[in-house]
């Protein structure tokens, strides 16, 4: 068709109706409409994308850690401030180079380049390598190296994480010397408390003591008596054998009572021996009670342990205070036999302290073995028990319902430590009759 003859623009709208044309005006708004509404979606979507950028950047600018994002092939994409810091270098400086280049050393080298090899393609962690820091001086950096996937699955980089070394060593030696000091400040704590009990003891002590040295002392006189008459009758030997006077000496034996001395000496002797040896045992035992443990895995006899303890609480407690024990004759254990002893001397005394006001006061100690080759003690009081509310506190350290000046509030919270370093358990309840039960699981040994 020639141009001449082509429809004019009018004659080519003349023909559309009017409802097509509202019908286009209105699928160009609601095209308008979808516009703004993409625009706005896509102004949120930059704004939150904004703000995950700038909360990463935050993330990584603050970490004391150093961080790498590599490619593949090993060259620097991203670092944070950490690694600027360390190395004194700027990211400008450090993206497009080799990672391999930050290490001081070849062998430091050839590790990393080995984490880039297409056998490896698990992650590395703590692996020490050292890194030329700002004043040029390696410095050996905890290394920790992860593959960075596509979305496909495809490897397309590596993260690199670092860490001093000497920050771990300082946070190590730092924990190690709290630790040491936190062991310290428990043991005289055990100190203290069991030093509080040894001065509750020595009026008890004291008697126990007075028994063999008045026993030995009493001998002593004796023999000091009889080695005068023993003296006297010897220079009269001697005398009458250059006299010739020797029908006089029976006699001077018989007024001398030669023969009741000889007869007496023997059992004085062996009194005296005997004294002296439970002397010694008190001593040793005092003496191993008050001492720092420092042999913590030594044989020892429970049963023994709870005799002594109770006999020394005993001493010092009231006249009416009674205490009946039902105990094998024989539970071997391994351990700390002061602490032990602390323990037991601990739940007598707060038994006897409990029943004060009861007009016959008395404990019953009662051990059994139960499966597992354990025993299990009971120590029942008949005082008023404990209150219900105290209960769930009774073990907290410095928690105390004895008046002031009467108990520091450690007794059993330290026994509690000590039971459970023995690998045993102590818990407290209230009889169905009335007063107040403390049950001690202890694990034996092999007799």
């Amino acid at each position: 068709m020639k141009a001449a003859e082509l429809p004019a623009p009018a004659e080519v709208f003349d023909g559309v109706g009017e409802a097509v044309w509202i019908d286009v005006i209105r699928k160009m708004d609601e095209v308008y409409n979808d516009l703004l509404q993409y625009e706005v979606a896509l102004e949120e979507k930059n704004a939150a994308l904004e703000e995950s950028h700038q909360f990463i950047e935050s993330v990584l600018s603050s970490m004391s850690d150093i961080l790498i994002v590599c490619d593949r092939h090993g060259n620097i994409e991203e670092v944070n401030a950490s690694l600027q810091r360390f190395t004194g270098k700027q990211e400008s400086t450090l993206s497009g180079t080799p990672v391999f280049d930050l290490f001081a050393d070849e062998g430091s080298r050839n590790r990393v380049r080995d984490f880039f090899s297409p056998q490896q393609r698990g992650a590395t962690h703590d692996v020490e390598l050292m890194i030329a820091a700002t004043d040029g001086i390696a410095v050996p950096v905890s290394i920790n190296c992860t593959p960075r996937l596509s979305g496909v699955g495809k490897l397309v980089g590596m993260v690199v994480t670092g860490r001093p070394v000497g920050d771990l060593r300082r946070a190590y030696h730092a924990l190690r010397q709290a630790h040491d000091e936190l062991k310290r400040t428990q043991q005289q704590l055990l100190q203290s408390e069991k030093m509080a009990s040894l001065g509750r003891l020595v009026a008890g002590v004291a008697h126990e003591l007075n028994n063999p040295i008045s026993f030995v002392l009493g001998n002593v006189m004796s023999l000091r008596r009889y080695a005068t008459r023993l003296q006297t009758y010897i220079e009269a030997v001697n005398h009458c054998g250059r006299c010739g006077q020797a029908p006089e000496l029976g006699q001077l034996r018989q007024e001398l009572r030669i023969d009741r001395i000889l007869e007496d000496m023997s059992p004085l002797l062996d009194g005296m021996i005997e004294g002296a040896e439970r002397t010694r045992d008190i001593v040793d035992g005092l003496k191993r009670f008050s001492a720092i443990d420092r042999h913590a895995n030594e044989s020892f006899n429970l049963s023994e342990i709870i005799e002594t303890a109770v006999r020394w609480v005993s001493r010092s407690a009231p006249p009416q205070f009674e205490v009946v024990l039902d105990l094998p004759p024989a539970l071997p254990m391994i351990g700390a036999s002061g602490q032990m002893q602390q323990v037991v001397m601990n739940l007598v005394q707060n038994a006897c302290d409990a029943t004060a006001t009861q007009p016959s006061p008395r404990l019953s100690i009662r051990g059994e073995l139960g499966a597992g080759e354990v025993v299990v003690l009971r120590f029942a009081d008949n005082g008023p028990g404990i209150p219900p509310e105290h209960l769930p506190r009774l073990f907290d350290p410095f928690f105390t319902t004895k008046p002031v000046g009467q108990g520091t509030g450690l007794g059993l919270s330290i026994s509690y430590g000590i039971v459970e370093r023995h690998g045993g358990k102590l818990e407290a309840a209230n009889g169905p009759d009335g007063g107040a039960v403390f049950t001690l699981v202890l694990p034996l040994t092999s007799a």
